[in-house]
């Protein structure tokens, strides 16, 4: 009959897994430089002051680019495992594997041939029109 000291590694990492980030949550807080004043409130990441409303319009095509990469990340990172184990596997799983592969590639082909890959060289963003790499 098993024990419950048999589960003592298993029982012990649930804790130590929690326990992990709750040790490690107050370090940077205690550890790091507190700063205070007017620099603070600087924006960092680009150099820049914000100005403007926040409420500024994005083209569509940002969200209809989006999905894009990730199709072709899929079409490219799929097929690795399935020819790693190409032996191993059934007549049937090469069948769905390329499958698998062959929506996404059809798919790609498609929005390809409609223009979803193409960035127009014009630009419109927040009323001026820009041409893309050079400053109005």
């Amino acid at each position: 009959m098993l024990s419950i000291l048999e589960y003592n590694s298993f029982l012990l990492s649930p804790l130590i897994a929690s326990s992990a980030p709750l040790v490690a949550y107050p370090i940077p807080g205690t550890a790091a430089p507190v700063s205070r004043g007017p620099e603070k409130f600087i924006g960092h990441e680009s150099g820049m002051e914000p100005t403007g409303d926040t409420r500024t319009k994005f083209q569509i095509r940002y969200y209809m680019f989006a999905p894009v990469p990730v199709i072709l990340d899929v079409e490219t990172v799929f097929p690795h495992p399935w020819a790693t184990s190409f032996n191993e596997l059934g007549i049937f799983a090469s069948i769905e594997a390329f499958t698998s592969v062959t929506i996404p590639v059809v798919g790609s082909v498609y929005a390809w041939r409609k223009g979803a890959l193409e960035w127009s060289q014009r630009t419109n963003i927040s009323g001026f029109i820009m041409v893309l790499g050079t400053i109005p």
